[in-house]
């Protein structure tokens, strides 16, 4: 990854506020890294491989702000856990054509989107219980988002957490923190496949580290005790939707 000087200063901005918006809601990010990286023509174990360093250091942290304020439900993330991490692990394995990665890494983005300007929130006032899944429903869903995660180097919590919502298994901030921790074993998972398959590929991280931990410990730290700025979210929304018709065209 060799960047000018200039390139890296706009990315690390850029990271710091993908790191930012994502932590707010539990989110480590990666899709939002690899929204950035898709317009500076890096191949994808590269962008992949960066994007899962990056998602461990800032899903960590939003996962402790979450944990520290009382919004982390073992009984909800664990049965995801179970099937997530080694379906992660065998998806950080596989290589694929980069044509597939860009269409599916074009679907994460998508996806990313939706969960950022759509809010899935419980109306105010609303007093239908939070039922956490049937274990069998949450080794299913686990599985599945583990191993696409794994392909195209996410955590998964952009898929994950839209259905925890959507189906009413838990409220948004315990959504947030259990999606942290998903987040954070499956990126893990996802590096250990990759090295593997001598598919972990990084260059000089550090400038994107420091930005990308000053964004998950603010963002998180906001996130955990306020509520997030949909405004916000709805903006970097619009910029992974654009990232993802630029993957598209290029792929067709």
């Amino acid at each position: 990854m060799e960047f000018s000087i200039a390139t890296i200063v706009i990315i690390s901005i850029l990271f710091f506020i993908v790191a930012f918006l994502y932590s707010s809601v539990g989110h480590g990010g990666a899709s939002g890294y690899l929204a950035v990286l898709s317009f500076f023509a890096l191949a994808p174990k590269e962008m992949s491989s960066t994007a899962l360093v990056l998602n461990i250091i800032v899903s960590g942290i939003a996962f402790t702000a979450y944990y520290r304020a009382g919004h982390f439900s073992p009984r909800l993330a664990f049965p995801f856990l179970v099937s997530s991490v080694p379906a992660a692990f065998i998806g950080g394995m596989i290589h694929i054509p980069a044509s597939v990665y860009t269409f599916l890494l074009a679907v994460a983005l998508l996806v990313a989107a939706f969960r950022l300007i759509v809010k899935l929130e419980p109306t105010p006032g609303a007093s239908i219980p939070h039922t956490p899944p049937r274990i069998a429903i949450a080794l299913i869903v686990g599985g599945v988002v583990g191993l696409l995660s794994g392909i195209v180097g996410i955590g998964g919590g952009i898929f994950l957490s839209p259905l925890i919502l959507l189906w009413n298994w838990a409220d948004a901030k315990q959504t947030s923190a259990a999606s942290a921790c998903f987040i954070f074993f499956n990126s893990v998972a996802g590096i250990a496949g990759r090295l593997t398959q001598a598919y972990f590929v990084v260059g000089n991280l550090l400038p994107f580290i420091a930005t990308a931990v000053a964004g998950g410990y603010l963002g998180s730290s906001w996130g955990a005790r306020k509520l997030s700025n949909l405004t916000l979210r709805r903006l970097l929304g619009v910029v992974l939707i654009a990232a993802a018709l630029k993957l598209l065209g290029g792929a067709l």
